[in-house]
């Protein structure tokens, strides 16, 4: 088997409520750690990906559907010697709680996927219908119908109540208040005594109770933040140099690396395949 160049290729379906697509093939990249605050749902086409999610190891082999829900920390590499292909589809919460009410379940739910791996034939040949559909077809009505159908079927099938899950956790308010000074401060170059004034812990606590929370630590929680808001700009247009500065990357290299390591893409490309 010849070796897989290095690429991805995004498609942006704003028609669709902003729905990414991603096909791509790797062999040597390694995704950081990083999270996205959509679902990721792919399909491995070719070889297999290791990853960590959660905190736990997986390796998805061919044919098989990745899971990852919201805000999970998860990483990603090959699981050969030869390789990874996939493509996948991002979905925002918004576009299963539409559907959730549609069928009857309770106002805002959207589904927790406890499987990180699911081996599952008659869903991904649909979603691989799905991608072709995306891909090659300007009929909207086709469009919409099978999205909404495939994402029904994956959410009764696979999903599970995410308020359920919740529950098993305490919530921790101190550490939502850091989360949320972080977001709220993204282009400032915020010092750890800072967030530990807003939380009222000691640094050393305060970095290893968010990590334990949140996956991240608190600067590789900023950097997150700042890559996803990137990427929010640059699918409205805005030029890569400004888009670096206005999140808080004072230095280019520091974000096209960033940017790179957790989306497969230089910035500059994502924004030729996405941006407005």
């Amino acid at each position: 088997m010849m070796k897989l160049k290095e690429q991805a290729k995004f498609q942006l379906h704003q028609e669709l409520g902003g729905l990414e697509m991603v096909e791509a093939d790797f062999y040597l990249h390694n995704f950081s750690k990083h999270s996205h605050e959509t679902y990721t749902i792919n399909v491995i086409e070719k070889g297999a990906q290791r990853f960590l999610s959660s905190g736990n190891h997986f390796v998805a082999p061919e044919h098989s559907i990745i899971f990852v829900n919201a805000d999970e920390v998860h990483t990603g590499q090959s699981g050969t010697d030869n390789g990874w292909s996939y493509r996948g589809i991002a979905p925002f919460e918004s576009h299963f709680t539409k559907l959730a009410a549609d069928i009857g379940f309770a106002e805002d739910f959207a589904p927790y996927f406890p499987n990180a791996v699911v081996q599952d034939a008659q869903m991904a040949n649909e979603l691989r219908q799905l991608f072709n559909t995306l891909a090659n077809s300007d009929n909207r009505l086709l469009r919409e119908t099978m999205l909404y159908g495939v994402l029904t079927r994956l959410m009764l099938k696979h999903g599970k109540s995410k308020t359920e899950i919740k529950q098993k956790y305490t919530a921790n308010h101190k550490l939502e208040w850091v989360k949320q000074y972080i977001n709220d401060h993204l282009e400032q170059n915020i010092t750890l005594e800072t967030l530990a004034k807003v939380s009222d812990f000691t640094p050393f606590y305060l970095v290893r109770q968010f990590q334990k929370m949140y996956g991240l630590p608190p600067h590789a929680y900023q950097i997150q933040q700042r890559l996803r808001k990137s990427k929010l700009l640059l699918k409205q247009g805005e030029k890569v140099v400004n888009v670096a500065a206005d999140v808080g990357f004072y230095d280019q290299s520091h974000f096209h690396r960033h940017f790179k390591k957790a989306n497969g893409v230089t910035p500059s490309r994502y924004a030729r395949q996405v941006g407005g």
